[in-house]
């Protein structure tokens, strides 16, 4: 059967997450803070360092909210679903430890004629105070699974911006990266097992698109909010192509007063993160 427009509207039952500051670092290294500098990134890395106070990367709050992945919207071929897009919001810094409730509703069912994009919403909110902590937009691209008679959808404008980007920053992922990142939550085969990769068409298992948008994450911050993670408050990206574990990268960064453009490259200037939108607080 091919997928299932009624499933869109469909909420998934109700989640409880709980987290300590261990789960929170470990993410911290597996989008490699620390990676560069084992001295450079603290805040991120440890909880105990004297008059540093800890703080989580943003895009915890997603793999906070994933929970076991795609929901069930109809049959498609595992091996050919990948990470499409990413969008997040965040209404103030995520605490190290705690726990919250995940709502996640697939929300969009696009039809692409031989290819199919799903999107799901899921709200983070804390368990204790009922303030919302995150809401996180993800489309995952189904190949072959088109057809179905769906809305084609439609993507709003982006531009690259004219003239160099202000910033941009090198940096190269672990050749053991994916196997690292999958212990946040991700176990997709995709990224570890070399079998089910190659029957998705791929020499090998290809990084997370998720670890990459992390790596990404954690510069902004860096680059746009002096390294303090409280002023993220929103970034959005598509993937483009996938990256292998081991692979160098750079962070392009064109700055603005309301948000900032990004993508990520690879040093042949091949494009594997677009249409990047990042906002922070300014002070």
């Amino acid at each position: 059967m091919p997928l299932d427009p009624s499933a869109v509207g469909r909420a998934l039952p109700v989640r409880e997450v709980t987290w300590t500051d261990t789960t929170s670092l470990l993410y911290a290294l597996a989008v490699g803070a620390g990676q560069a500098d084992p001295l450079a990134e603290l805040a991120y890395t440890t909880e105990n360092t004297a008059g540093v106070a800890q703080q989580v990367v943003p895009t915890f709050a997603v793999v906070l909210g994933f929970g076991d992945g795609m929901p069930d919207v109809g049959e498609y071929d595992p091996t050919r679903a990948v990470h499409a897009e990413q969008q997040l919001e965040l209404d103030g810094p995520l605490p190290a430890s705690g726990a919250a409730v995940a709502t996640t509703t697939v929300t969009e069912m696009w039809d692409k004629g031989r290819d199919a994009i799903v999107w799901t919403e899921t709200d983070l909110v804390d368990a204790g105070t009922g303030r919302r902590l995150s809401r996180a937009r993800t489309g995952a691209f189904l190949g072959g699974a088109g057809g179905f008679g769906g809305d084609r959808g439609t993507t709003p404008s982006w531009e690259l911006p004219a003239g160099p980007p202000d910033h941009e920053v090198a940096f190269t992922t672990r050749p053991d990266q994916a196997l690292l990142y999958r212990l946040t939550g991700d176990r997709n085969p995709l990224h570890s097992d070399p079998g089910f990769a190659a029957r998705g068409g791929f020499e090998r298992p290809i990084l997370h698109g998720m670890c990459t948008y992390g790596f990404a994450a954690r510069l902004l911050v860096g680059a746009l909010a002096d390294g303090d993670a409280s002023r993220f408050r929103s970034m959005s990206g598509r993937f483009t192509r996938p990256v292998l574990p081991g692979d160098a990268l750079a962070l392009q960064v064109w700055d603005a007063d309301e948000a900032a453009s990004f993508r990520v490259v690879t040093p042949a200037g091949d494009v594997v993160i677009d249409r990047g939108t990042v906002v922070v607080d300014r002070g």
